[in-house]
């Protein structure tokens, strides 16, 4: 694909049918994400491509309760959006309980870990959340969504299996000094998969110079 229109159609797709991805295509999809920069290339990041059905029922057991005790607030706040926006949210909260209910059916879910001896967080010192550390991470989810979207495969990524570190450690073996950043289910949607997107305009997101001041022509 053309990558805006990639980047523009790029719509978080939750349905997605148990059909298995092949090989090539997969191996496509994860190697662009190997592409991503990282702070000193030093990619402190790895991917476990998890196929193995038991596993996958494992991941859909420790997320389901989450999600399921997430929806009641979100219907309640529904009740206070304007109608077009309302649906447009109930539709996307449909689609996140389907993937929470049926996520073991994806082909693959790949979860992003990181380790943090080569990750320079230069925010770690300040009184606010650290979030600099993504930065070494995060790029690889991108481009491992925008591979995907070119290749026709529905994809979605969520951090709620984030709140579980410790189980999914341990149903993974994943090292004591390894950590998860990113879960992203991957297979053909069931429906339309991706599409427009609804994003805020440039000039609501972007300033000139100063905080707030109108992006200049």
């Amino acid at each position: 694909m053309e990558l805006y229109d990639a980047m523009s159609t790029l719509r978080a797709v939750r349905r997605l049918r148990s059909d298995p991805i092949p090989a090539d295509v997969l191996e496509r999809v994860l190697t662009a994400a190997t592409w991503a920069p990282t702070g000193g290339n030093h990619q402190s990041w790895r991917i476990i491509s998890v196929t193995a059905p038991e596993l996958k029922q494992g991941l859909q057991d420790l997320y389901r309760p989450h999600w399921d005790s997430y929806v009641p607030a979100y219907e309640k706040h529904l009740a206070d959006m304007p109608a077009e926006q309302a649906e447009q949210s109930r539709r996307a909260l449909e689609s996140g309980t389907y993937l929470a209910h049926h996520m073991y059916e994806a082909p693959v879910i790949c979860v992003f870990c990181f380790n943090t001896d080569h990750i320079t967080i230069t925010d770690a010192g300040l009184s606010r959340p650290s979030v600099v550390g993504g930065g070494s991470i995060y790029p690889a989810v991108q481009n491992l969504l925008l591979a995907a979207r070119n290749e026709q495969l529905g994809c979605v990524l969520t951090t709620l299996l984030c709140i579980e570190e410790p189980a999914v450690k341990k149903l993974l073996q994943i090292p004591e000094d390894w950590h998860t950043a990113a879960f992203v289910p991957l297979g053909y949607p069931v429906k339309g998969g991706h599409g427009s997107i609804s994003r805020k305009p440039i000039e609501k997101m972007v300033y000139s110079n100063h905080f707030g001041e109108p992006l200049q022509p």
